[in-house]
């Protein structure tokens, strides 16, 4: 016998009184009234030429056959659910982007950016990966990056994103800082590192200062933790151009004397190279690239003998 698209619905009805031994309980599983599920397992044993249930006084127990059909039944409609779990946990994550980069430019950089993206696809998900460590683009891992570096990366497409620039920053409450007059006066303060490649003895000689010692007091991981030590005055910190923004935007920085020097290293916004992006992602990627020709907030100009700030006397 061939399985028809009308027995579809009475054998989702059996299905149900077998596995609760119970019309009334299969009818409000199912929305239907007791009657109707009695009904469908009617037309079921109609068709088929055999009793599924034995109905009595307290209620109905399968036959053998009932059985036979019910295990059957409860397979194939839960390997259909799954199917359908499956189905639509990939149609939802069709519209899931993960993307991974450092702190201080989701902080700096993209944050602010971000409504942007979101007013233009208020469907899609963002899920941000911060991790210091360098992240594998396997399966079930991020669709993309944005990596601050020197490409080639074996395995990934690279496309180049924005350059940056490197100049000392600090506090205007750092002590000494009112008598910074230019870049031999920076080699006077307390300096404060991140582990980028690029760093104040590369600065120094691009601002033309030799032969001068300086003290690199505090050192960092990240630029984040870097800048966070100079807002709290602990010395001058080389900042990058494309991270320090907000941190000019609420007076909490400010730029000291010496040049801007172009970093080495640029951002790329990289990807794998062996898959195809999916809608989403590429719709990502494609305003990330954009983002090269919005204008950023000029760079401050150098502020030189900064009186610290007066404090309040109690009235």
């Amino acid at each position: 016998m061939t399985l028809r698209t009308d027995l579809l619905p009475a054998l989702a009805a059996f299905e149900s009184a077998a596995r609760h031994q119970n019309f009334a309980r299969a009818a409000e599983e199912l929305h239907l009234t007791a009657s109707a599920v009695s009904h469908h397992v009617r037309k079921l044993e109609d068709r088929l030429g055999v009793v599924l249930f034995q109905r009595h006084a307290r209620g109905v127990a399968l036959t053998a056959e009932g059985r036979q059909l019910a295990d059957a039944a409860s397979t194939a409609l839960s390997d259909m659910d799954s199917v359908l779990v499956g189905l639509r946990h990939s149609r939802d994550e069709d519209a899931v982007v993960r993307v991974t980069t450092v702190h201080s430019l989701t902080y700096a950089w993209l944050l602010p950016r971000m409504p942007g993206f979101t007013a233009r696809h208020p469907g899609i998900r963002i899920h941000v990966d911060t991790e210091m460590a360098l992240t594998r683009f396997d399966e079930g891992g991020p669709d993309l990056g944005i990596r601050y570096g020197q490409p080639p990366w074996p395995g990934l497409s690279a496309q180049p994103l924005m350059d940056d620039a490197l100049f000392p920053v600090a506090s205007p409450r750092l002590a000494g800082i009112e008598h910074v007059r230019d870049a031999e006066d920076v080699a006077k303060l307390p300096l404060i590192a991140d582990l980028t490649r690029q760093g104040w003895q590369d600065w120094f000689r691009s601002a033309g200062v030799r032969a001068v010692r300086f003290e690199e007091r505090y050192s960092f991981s990240d630029t984040t933790g870097a800048l966070m030590a100079a807002v709290q005055g602990l010395g001058a910190a080389l900042a990058r151009e494309k991270i320090v923004t907000p941190y000019f935007a609420d007076g909490r920085l400010i730029r000291l004397p010496g040049p801007i020097v172009p970093t080495r290293a640029s951002y790329f916004v990289v990807y794998p190279a062996h898959r195809r992006l999916r809608p989403a992602a590429r719709l990502f990627v494609d305003w990330l690239l954009a983002q090269r020709d919005s204008p950023d907030a000029p760079v401050p100009a150098a502020t030189q003998g900064v009186a610290p700030p007066r404090r309040k006397v109690p009235q």
